[in-house]
């Protein structure tokens, strides 16, 4: 069966060198598993497993199943797959070994004590006896435990199950800690059942939303990249931008938007624009490290593109209670801001590119490419399977059956091209490789609710509330510093969907007491979670843009920090700006659409100034006092509520001042000579 840890679809086989390939593939190893290969028997047992998931969650979809069973079938379909296709250890690697047989086994069991065993044993039904469990109700739930902890290891790496365990043994040790970190404590009696039998612990809210939602997004991201549309949106994006120096860079801003929409992978989109892009970008004069932190912003603009959103879209919905399209209005703007910030970014690359060959005496070569149109002529019916998810929702379908009715959308408007035409054969392929990428994603959120329950049952997400609170002297700003600071640790452990649903329960709260909507809260929350995508030690996107490029993976991490340094100051603006909730197209009373323009003006303004101070370039290179002036240009325009919070009537409309500010340095930088012009 393929393989979710190989090369994705739209890149060449030969597009890479072996050794290039092989730690590209590595990389990508440590986000989603270091992955069995089988053949013969086998592999058809593996592709039947995953098959079989996948048409359960197409069913389950249609019809009604009932919730607790869903979240207990989709767990045990995760661990019974994640055994089978992800080794103990890569020693172990493409062979079935007998403790992994007892591994599925007890998985099986597991979801069949679930289901129906439980109610077996005792007088009352499994659910209602989780106060008073049976013995045997605690050895399943140990079990459970130990097994969604393993898979979770087999499938993402050690550190989730480490904190895993680390909250685990709080929940039954806090007794002994210091206050404020002091709780009761709690033994096996009550605990494990809070978290194996209740639906606040395994099988929560994450849970829940990884088995009605997310795995149907991969499946249907599996369907548009087999049917061609991934290869489509990268060839389209490289003839829509052909024919100028600026051409590779702006390529990579359009296909990284095109292709992270419906994939909501970071690491995917990394390496499958960065085999393309590199030779391209090396051509017109970028550095290793410079293409290789942009190659991993684009591919970090993925997690934050509608309809996916890395998965956590569906999460934030749940969480607060909204309609999905309502999370995606929300994301609009910030991610136009953030492709905007990298535009910006990308055209004073070329301007500082262009003065370094000027200044050499040397001459770029262009990057010419023709046939976007023939090219839509041809495959442009794949923009329709992107769009038919918002269109079904605007039409009133729920986000489940959206989903449904565009991947059947997506299979029928294949067949307009033989070459992309999804025969059975190739279905088959595309819904067992969504089953198999859901794997991941279903252990790290069954994981996360081990964390979560932890919390919710000893109270830690309102006592670290009050903490940092109080630690930030009552301060809105200063909580949300601290709030960001957690999140981005937090991230550097775990990935981004853990990294959202624990914050989302520990570090919004804080906001929300300070009076932060509750939605700007955990959209701040998940912007910087995303920041984990480009930070050591779990920066993939970087490292696997390193490989491509042959950079140093730590330089190429600082300059992908740079790329996306503008666009991640936005999240302040949501909560500490009453009028920022505009950029997340919220109105609080009295808000106009003008009012809304006028807020994404002054966004989009302070976004391009700090683009400067980042690059350091302009029209010209910038002296010292400049790049400062531009910053600070950038910041007033950005935060004009801070400063009028911090000085009152003393700087009277600072986003004015700003707005003067950058004004008069592009006028002084007008006046000198222009380099690095754009060819």
């Amino acid at each position: 069966m393929t393989s979710s840890t190989t090369l994705p679809p739209e890149v060449p086989q030969g597009a890479l060198d072996d050794v290039t390939a092989q730690r590209v593939e590595a990389l990508i190893e440590e986000e989603e598993g270091a992955q069995n290969r089988f053949a013969g028997w086998l592999g058809y047992l593996g592709t039947g497993l995953a098959l079989a998931m996948a048409l359960f969650h197409l069913w389950a979809a249609w019809d009604i199943v009932p919730t607790t069973s869903l979240r207990f079938i989709h767990v045990g379909f995760a661990m019974g797959l994640g055994f089978l296709l992800f080794p103990v250890a890569r020693r172990w690697r493409h062979r079935l070994m007998p403790w992994d047989m007892l591994l599925i086994a007890a998985a099986l069991y597991v979801t069949w004590y679930l289901l129906y065993g439980g109610d077996m044993i005792g007088t009352e039904p499994l659910i209602d006896r989780y106060v008073f469990p049976e013995m045997q109700d605690l050895l399943v739930g140990w079990l459970l435990i130990l097994l969604v902890l393993e898979v979770t290891r087999r499938a993402t790496g050690w550190v989730m199950p480490v904190v895993a365990g680390a909250f685990l043994l709080y929940g039954f040790f806090g007794n002994l800690l210091p206050s404020p970190w002091q709780h009761q404590g709690y033994d096996s009696e009550r605990l494990i059942p809070h978290l194996t039998i209740t639906l606040d612990g395994i099988f929560g809210t994450a849970v829940d939303v990884s088995a009605s939602l997310i795995i149907l997004f991969t499946i249907y991201g599996a369907i548009l990249q087999l049917s061609g549309a991934g290869k489509f949106f990268v060839d389209f994006s490289f003839a829509a931008t052909g024919g100028r120096a600026t051409s590779a860079g702006r390529t990579v801003v359009l296909s990284s938007f095109l292709l992270g929409g419906p994939s909501g992978s970071g690491v995917a989109t990394t390496v499958t624009l960065g085999t393309v892009a590199w030779p391209m970008m090396k051509r017109v004069g970028y550095r290793p490290d410079d293409a290789g932190g942009l190659l991993a912003a684009g591919g970090l603009g993925a997690i934050i593109s509608p309809p996916v959103l890395g998965a956590a879209a569906f999460l934030i919905a749940e969480y607060l209670k909204l309609g999905y399209l309502e999370v995606l209005r929300m994301a609009v703007v910030p991610t136009v801001l953030y492709y905007a910030a990298l535009l910006f970014m990308v055209e004073l690359d070329q301007r500082r590119i262009g003065a370094q060959h000027a200044l050499a005496g040397t001459t770029r070569e262009t990057v010419t490419s023709e046939g976007a149109w023939a090219l839509t002529k041809k495959y442009g019916f794949h923009f329709s399977s992107l769009l038919a998810i918002v269109v079904f929702m605007v039409l009133g379908y729920s986000p489940t059956m959206s989903v449904l009715y565009a991947m059947g959308v997506a299979v029928a408007l294949s067949f307009i091209r033989r070459d992309s035409a999804l025969w059975p054969g190739k279905l088959v392929a595309a819904l067992a490789s969504g089953a198999v990428q859901s794997v991941g994603i279903a252990a790290t959120c069954a994981c996360a609710g081990i964390i979560v329950g932890v919390i919710t049952l000893t109270g830690l997400g309102l006592k670290f509330s009050e903490i940092a609170i109080q630690a930030a002297g009552g301060s809105l700003v200063v909580t949300a510093l601290y709030t960001a600071l957690i999140v981005w640790i937090v991230g550097l452990a775990v990935p981004v969907t853990a990294s959202y649903i624990i914050c989302a329960v520990v570090a919004a709260p804080a906001l929300i007491k300070l009076g932060v909507p509750d939605y700007a809260a955990h959209m701040f929350v998940f912007y910087y979670a995303v920041l984990s995508e480009v930070s050591p030690p779990t920066a993939l996107s970087p490292f696997a843009a390193a490989a491509i490029t042959g950079a140093g993976p730590y330089r190429t991490t600082l300059q992908a920090w740079k790329y996306t340094l503008p666009a991640f100051v936005l999240p302040f603006v949501f909560v500490t700006d009453p009028d920022g909730v505009g950029l997340l197209l919220a109105f609080k009373p009295g808000m106009t659409w003008a009012d809304v323009a006028w807020q994404i003006t002054l966004a989009a303004a302070g976004l391009a100034a700090l683009a400067a101070a980042c690059q350091g370039f302009a029209r010209r290179a910038l002296a010292g006092w400049e790049r400062a002036g531009f910053a600070v240009a950038g910041v007033l325009m950005v935060f004009p509520a801070l400063l009028e919070a911090g000085f009152g009537d003393a700087v009277p409309a600072p986003h004015w001042i700003g707005l003067g500010l950058g004004a008069a340095l592009l006028a002084l930088q007008w006046r000198g000579p222009r380099v690095g012009v754009a060819a």
